[in-house]
């Protein structure tokens, strides 16, 4: 038996723990994202913060503020890279020039794990700055993995996948998207980064269960948890990150966390960004089910939240 690898207990708790090698054998709690209009206030008071999240291509440069501001981070706070263009799903060979940049972060962040969204963005070199969704086909999950595995060889640092919000889907596809996500991830032998409200507003858009998806997925390869707010218009439900997490998203996080134990988590908020004070609280709601775990209560939290939202 190799006990590295092995699921770790509690040992005050018995809850499984949600360290694994997909995030580095980390135990992470809630995080949020270093955004610009909370600098100030994050080098001048010196809050008390579990981790932070970067965008990493904000930080691919050769020097000036960004770096600056970054090391400062870097000296008093934990920091895990999370980025936008991968597009481990799009046909063109991989950027080795933006590979060498982010390893070259890596090194000076020290992040435990990277994640990027299971998507596509870019064509002969064209880049739509989108995250496009996948046909869910098996010959997508092949090309899929295998990017995913050349990243993860090359950075040598475990990668979770991201599942994105969708807005359309596509006649060829032959599974359902977690279907295709869990296909993807045990060919590549990479983590998750399951963003729980992703998986609401998608449902919303294509009339699925979001409880069964979330059901379905691996736990054990689950390394990171986003959640984050959404609107919902007359025909379509759009993934805004710019109010707090609504009821839904959280019975959802809950089911997560029933299954995954404590996992690193990370609330986005990236537009109409209020103060510090208000994102840092809406993230720490989600330590009411660590509490709810250590006593056996996360049904009992799910049943508030189901009462509370009507």
């Amino acid at each position: 038996m190799d006990l590295l690898h092995e699921p770790l207990v509690s040992p005050r708790t018995g809850v499984e723990m949600a360290a694994n090698r997909f995030n580095g054998y980390t135990d992470y709690g809630v995080g949020i994202g270093l955004r610009v209009p909370h600098y100030d206030h994050i080098l001048s008071k010196k809050p008390v913060v579990d981790w932070f999240e970067i965008i990493s291509e904000n930080y691919m440069v050769d020097g000036g503020r960004p770096l600056k501001i970054l090391d400062q981070i870097l000296d008093q706070y934990r920091v895990v890279q999370h980025g936008v263009s991968m597009y481990f799903g799009s046909a063109q060979p991989l950027n080795r020039d933006h590979l060498k940049r982010i390893k070259e972060l890596t090194k000076r962040t020290k992040t435990p794990w990277l994640s990027d969204h299971l998507c596509w963005g870019s064509v002969d070199g064209r880049y739509t700055h989108d995250l496009l969704p996948l046909p869910y086909t098996f010959e997508a999950i092949r090309t899929t993995a295998e990017r995913v595995r050349m990243v993860q060889d090359y950075l040598e640092i475990p990668v979770a996948v991201e599942n994105v919000s969708s807005y359309a889907e596509y006649h060829d596809s032959e599974m359902t998207e977690w279907e295709f996500l869990n296909e993807v991830v045990h060919t590549a032998d990479c983590g998750i980064l399951l963003d729980v409200n992703n998986i609401y507003v998608s449902s919303q858009n294509h009339n699925f269960d979001p409880m069964e998806y979330v059901n379905s997925i691996p736990a054990g390869r689950v390394a990171q948890i986003h959640i984050a707010g959404h609107s919902k218009f007359e025909k379509y439900t759009l993934d805004t990150h710019d109010h707090p997490v609504l009821d839904p998203v959280w019975r959802l996080y809950a089911r997560a966390f029933e299954r995954c134990g404590p996992t690193a988590t990370l609330l986005e908020w990236d537009d109409n960004i209020p103060s510090f004070e208000e994102v840092h609280g809406e993230a720490l709601k989600a330590n009411r089910f660590l509490l709810a775990t250590e006593s056996s209560a996360i049904p009992a939290e799910i049943s508030q939240l189901e009462e509370a939202h009507g």
